[in-house]
């Protein structure tokens, strides 16, 4: 016996979204936060692996600053807040930036 469904019904639905804007954050140079320090917080706060955050360390030490990552606003500024207060509670001047990507 062949039996077909002829309650079928067929839907179309749009869904109209804009993605989220995204922020890119730096850190810059200065001439008292130590290498080691900023390594760490790359590693810890941006999750970044050992030798990326080497890499990055060493560009923001040699360029004057360096983009760390491109992330949604929420993300950003959390992570650009942390640093900042790890930075202070280390006794460091660090900053840390976000611009609009």
């Amino acid at each position: 016996m062949d039996i077909q469904n002829q309650n079928t019904v067929s839907v179309t639905e749009k869904t109209d979204f804009t993605e989220p804007p995204e922020y890119r954050v730096i850190l810059l140079n200065d001439d008292y936060t130590t290498k080691d320090f900023v390594t760490r917080v790359l590693m810890h706060i941006f999750r970044k692996t050992e030798s990326d955050a080497v890499s990055l360390t060493e560009k923001v030490h040699r360029s004057g600053s360096a983009a760390i990552g491109v992330y949604t606003y929420d993300i950003a500024a959390t992570r650009t807040a942390l640093t900042i207060q790890s930075a202070r509670e280390n006794g460091y001047p660090l900053q840390c930036i976000m611009e609009k990507a």
